[in-house]
């Protein structure tokens, strides 16, 4: 960016390569269901598998983002595209249940590796200035291959079952060689309105001072919100409001859209105008209110508009935190990403078995808890504010 041409074009190659390892994992999902009986695996193992990803991300995210800032942008996000590919082939190709555990376990750590990787990429190559937009069109390419996904998914499985994986390590292989080829290391610069280090503290210290784990405690608290929220929400709208599979698709697909022109268009002015903190402060207050009034909505549209200011919400609240952490990380971008990453990856384990239990207990609990989870975020960030300020003077 900086008003060069060649940096426009390095960030849409970043931005694709975002964009299609997020549209590999959502082609895939409209054909687990026929894999599972083709397999004869039971939800269990289908839940072991989700859960083996996320395991495998959480554990690598943080050593991903020290290697990112050691090794250099270009070689982890390299790496990461081919494991992604080559993570989708074996699980087009597998036939034992030991093979599809160790896809999933390659396809966490390539997750681990192209995350931290691009975002501290987008950091070298921005100002300040220029953050929140190209950070906001991050998310939104992430969200646009959750979109697409499962809708050329679903036309590729009429091909065959594991078409839709031998597609997704096709694109994956792609990327990997284009980003060889067209991709150039950036040159890392720190500017002066970036926070300075952290007196004292190196490495995974730097954890524990306020400036780094009151922003790090939200992305938990409200990661794990989410995870529960989403885990058991067509289970929800289903037996609570009769949703057919139609209606389901629907409001996900809207609110994912929705979100998807606000992160584009708005998540720079408004960041502009009220800033990163102000930002996740509203966004964490919308999102605990409009989690409770889900278990109030009754008709179609309120439930669509509810469900709607939630996932914005959230959809705001990712590039706002990760703006901010970027702005403060200076040096230590990949080592500030991999652990964002790292703290999401703990709520989407926690979160979805969490959630299934309190749904057991009554279908309400889960978006009770994950408003109160958000509420206490909130209190969390007022907190932020103030200690924040006290450090940075």
């Amino acid at each position: 960016m900086s008003g060069s041409k060649n940096q426009n074009k390095v960030l849409i190659l970043l931005l694709s390569n975002m964009f299609i390892a997020f549209l590999g994992i959502g082609l895939v999902i409209p054909v687990m269901p026929t894999l599972m009986r083709e397999l004869n695996l039971d939800g269990t193992i289908m839940g072991y598998l989700v859960s083996a990803f996320a395991v495998a991300q959480l554990i690598f995210s943080p050593f991903a983002g020290k290697w990112v800032d050691l090794y250099g942008r270009k070689r982890m996000i390299i790496i990461g595209m081919f494991l992604f590919g080559i993570s989708e082939l074996i699980f087009g190709l597998g036939e034992q249940v030991w093979v599809l555990f160790l896809s999933r376990i390659l396809g966490g750590v390539s997750a681990a590796f192209i995350m931290p990787a691009v975002t501290a990429f987008i950091a070298d190559i921005t100002t300040m200035k220029e953050r929140p937009r190209a950070l906001g069109y991050l998310s939104a390419a992430i969200n646009t291959g959750f979109i697409i996904g499962p809708g050329i998914g679903g036309f590729l499985a009429d091909i065959g079952t594991r078409v839709p994986f031998y597609f997704a390590a096709g694109l994956g292989i792609f990327a990997g060689i284009f980003s060889i080829l067209m991709l150039k290391e950036p040159e890392r610069t720190v500017e002066t309105n970036s926070s300075k280090e952290v007196p004292g503290k190196k490495g995974y210290h730097k954890l524990f001072t306020i400036i780094y784990l009151i922003p790090f405690l939200i992305i938990l608290s409200s990661s794990l919100g989410l995870s529960t929220f989403e885990s058991m929400y067509s289970l929800f709208v289903d037996q609570k409001y009769g949703f057919t599979a139609k209606d389901i698709a629907m409001l996900i697909t809207v609110s994912a859209i929705l979100g998807v022109i606000a992160q584009v268009f708005l998540f720079e002015r408004i960041t502009r105008v009220i800033g990163e903190i102000w930002l996740v402060k509203l966004c964490l207050l919308v999102g605990a209110v409009f989690a409770f009034l889900l278990t109030r909505a009754s008709a179609y549209w309120s439930v669509l508009a509810v469900t709607f200011l939630v996932f914005l919400a959230f959809d705001l609240i990712r590039p706002a935190i990760t703006t901010y952490l970027s702005r403060i990380a200076g040096k230590d971008q990949g080592f500030v990403s991999g652990m964002n990453s790292a703290f999401t990856s703990v709520g989407n384990i926690i979160g979805p078995a969490i959630g299934g239990i309190l749904f057991v207990i009554d279908l309400i609990y889960p978006y009770i808890f994950a408003a109160i989870l958000l509420g206490i975020s909130l209190l969390i960030s007022f907190v932020w504010r103030e200690r924040t300020t006290e450090v940075q003077s």
